[in-house]
């Protein structure tokens, strides 16, 4: 399980590493054809947005699996661990409803859309939109996993409502870790 799910975090940064990088080629040659030549890429700027729409969605799934994406945790970590689950399971099953809105969303624009065509590059509206159903899809699946974790007792609540300290707090940590080496010397 541990390497499917490796490869899939491989193939996720990589998909996002390409787009990024299409993207930057796209728009930069375009810039360049502009105004040494006065030409350009006529569907580059379109295959641009599309890339960075695929870009932001891919990434949101990739902060969720890491669970990178910002949090308060000012109120959570002063509770009791069996409220922290129980906080943790509302809070998660509430962002799975609204995933499970932005599937259907994201299922009906892309049925409206599977016959209207993009106008510079011709490309079926419906692969902007149904970039919707694989992020709900991706993201429901952690979730799920992550709530199975908590439930069963495979990974503690607290590894999950963690939230990244500031640069503030790291300083302060940092300076305090290095005056007891100091002082010891």
């Amino acid at each position: 399980m541990e390497k499917v799910l490796h490869m899939l975090n491989r193939v996720l940064n990589g998909v996002t590493a390409v787009s990024l990088a299409f993207m930057a080629i796209l728009v930069f040659g375009n810039v360049v054809l502009r105004y040494l030549f006065n030409s350009g890429i006529t569907w580059s700027e379109e295959m641009s947005r599309f890339l960075f729409v695929w870009m932001t969605f891919l990434g949101a799934v990739s902060a969720l699996k890491d669970n990178e994406h910002l949090g308060i945790d000012m109120f959570v970590k002063k509770l009791s661990p069996r409220m922290k689950k129980a906080v943790f399971v509302l809070t998660n099953g509430i962002v799975l409803y609204v995933l499970w809105l932005v599937l259907d969303g994201s299922w009906k624009m892309t049925l409206i859309n599977m016959d209207s065509m993009a106008p510079a590059t011709g490309l079926p509206l419906a692969c902007v939109y149904g970039i919707g159903i694989v992020m709900s899809i991706c993201m429901a699946i952690i979730i799920a996993f992550n709530l199975y974790r908590v439930l069963f007792g495979k990974r503690s609540v607290e590894e999950f409502i963690r939230a990244r300290e500031s640069e503030e707090e790291l300083l302060v940590s940092s300076q305090q870790q290095a005056v007891p080496e100091v002082a010891g010397k």
